[in-house]
């Protein structure tokens, strides 16, 4: 722990919050819909709220893709506050899992599938999305 000094006080204790908290050790739910990404804190939070009937305060990973599937919106609560997590392809689209047989508006997502999702990587051998082309060449 490391020790701040405040002019008006003695020697406060200062502890650091960590940012980009997100690991296996947290539920990630994708919403089943696809989402306008103009779409930011309050909005997304009322479609957590009212649709997915899901507490947008509760430590979850709300997951929202838009309809050509190129963008990608990731809503978290931190302590300290709400945390938006955003990515937009150059090229390609994130490979989404089958939502045919979902009957709810979200889908429970484990940490590695989001990061598979994210990054392109398919679960076939020799499969990646366009957008990596490059990872073919390499030797994993």
């Amino acid at each position: 722990m490391a020790s701040l000094t405040t002019p008006n006080s003695k020697v406060s204790s200062y502890q650091p919050q960590i940012m980009f908290s997100l690991g296996d050790s947290n539920r990630y739910l994708l919403f089943s819909e696809p989402t306008d990404m103009r779409k930011s804190f309050h909005t997304l939070s009322g479609l957590v709220t009212n649709i997915m009937g899901a507490n947008p305060h509760n430590g979850d990973v709300f997951i929202f893709i838009n309809k050509h599937r190129n963008r990608i919106k990731l809503l978290h609560w931190e302590p300290g506050g709400m945390v938006i997590y955003s990515k937009m392809l150059e090229r390609g689209t994130f490979a989404l899992p089958d939502l045919s047989s979902v009957t709810s508006s979200s889908y429970v997502m484990q940490w590695r599938d989001l990061v598979l999702l994210v990054e392109g990587i398919m679960e076939k051998a020799n499969s990646r999305q366009n957008r990596l082309v490059h990872l073919r060449n390499m030797q994993l």
